[in-house]
């Protein structure tokens, strides 16, 4: 059964950096794809970003294109999130995903993934 952990998120002020992690164990993880995700208080989960199993394509909502880069070391069954240059609006409980089926080469929309970690806050203050 693969699980996912995340840890690295915390309070920031804006224009400051964090660096998320996932930790995954129970399967091969270098067969999935792996995503990120938000939620904000009140608003729908949303994606952030996304990447191959190998790692040699990746996605990244509109939004945060040019300051967040996800990766991904498969040797040490770990993927990240590099976020620079953070907004409040960035504020959100942030998941990491995969997809364990490996019918997906990214995963870009929630339904497309299938095990979930347990998020964890990122705040930024103004």
């Amino acid at each position: 059964q693969v699980q996912l952990v995340e840890s690295g998120g915390g309070l920031v002020q804006a224009g400051g950096s964090l660096r998320l992690s996932c930790a995954a164990s129970g399967g091969t993880f270098s067969k999935y794809a792996m995503g990120w995700f938000r939620q904000g208080s009140g608003k729908e989960r949303e994606f952030v970003a996304a990447i191959s199993w190998r790692g040699v394509t990746t996605s990244y909502a509109d939004s945060v294109k040019g300051r967040f880069t996800i990766s991904r070391d498969n040797a040490e069954n770990m993927a990240y999130l590099q976020m620079n240059s953070l907004k409040p609006e960035d504020t959100a409980v942030y998941y990491c995903a995969a997809d364990t089926s490996t019918i997906h080469t990214i995963v870009v929309r929630r339904e497309e993934c299938n095990v979930w970690g347990q998020g964890t806050q990122v705040t930024v203050s103004s």
